[in-house]
């Protein structure tokens, strides 16, 4: 059930917690700042109500009564891929990273500050915004690249042999990013579009560790995303943009 309402061009936010004063809380605090809310309970009323209209963010719980939260993040990227924060009690490193693999683009533990919260969600998506603007103010949104073409409007991934590679929208929103830029060190300031990023947050490398393995990119000696220790990635083929 929705537990805020405000004017339809703001965010809105789906909350996926089985905790209602929690939820009560989340949504509470995102009204305080011009999001739009709804509760969602089950991870399977998440997914069916994600399939209907698809939100700008999802809020996940990991322990769920119907099925475990990393399958809904699962799912979400798979169906209606959109931005996702993992909120839960699991303070666990295998948990978070398994939460960026799975396309996450952030994870926050409980107990947890309510602005700390505002901020992270804020966060996400304006790096989503920015990529979304980049998209619309360059007419050509189809890349080709070593054999491989990407289109960015549809977040489509397509291999040498014709196979699609599927791409979550954090994954896709990177490739862009890289795309547009070839041949130049991107810092991970650069990558994930803010001007204070923690030195010891590794998820861009995680997302850059999924992108190449999507890529058939050797870890050891990438071919296409190369590594430049201490300052950044760099794109390394010629791209095409059409």
């Amino acid at each position: 059930m929705p537990l805020s309402t405000h004017d339809a061009s703001q965010p809105i936010i789906f909350v996926l917690e089985d905790d209602p004063e929690i939820a009560r809380l989340i949504c509470m605090s995102m009204g305080e700042y011009g999001f739009r809310c709804e509760h969602l309970s089950t991870g399977r009323q998440l997914l069916a109500r994600a399939r209907q209209s698809a939100p700008d963010l999802c809020i996940v719980d990991l322990g769920l009564p119907d099925m475990d939260g990393m399958q809904v993040v699962r799912e979400l990227q798979d169906g209606s891929p959109c931005a996702v924060l993992i909120l839960t009690g699991r303070n666990d490193v295998t948990d978070r990273v398994l939460g960026l693999e799975l396309g996450a683009d952030d994870y926050i533990v409980k107990p947890f500050e309510p602005r700390e919260l505002v901020a992270r969600v804020r966060s996400i998506l304006r790096r989503y915004q920015r990529s979304a603007a980049a998209d619309t103010t360059v007419e050509r949104n189809t890349a080709r690249f070593a054999g491989w073409t990407f289109d960015a409007s549809r977040h489509a991934l397509t291999a040498p042999d014709g196979r699609e590679i599927s791409l979550s929208a954090a994954e896709a929103g990177l490739l862009a990013s890289l795309l547009r830029r070839p041949n130049k060190i991107l810092s991970r300031e650069q990558l994930l579009g803010e001007r204070d990023v923690d030195p010891f947050d590794r998820s861009i490398d995680v997302r850059i560790s999924r992108l190449r393995r999507k890529l058939d990119d050797d870890p050891q000696n990438p071919r296409l995303i190369k590594t430049v220790y201490g300052a950044g990635y760099l794109f390394a083929a010629q791209v095409d943009w059409r």
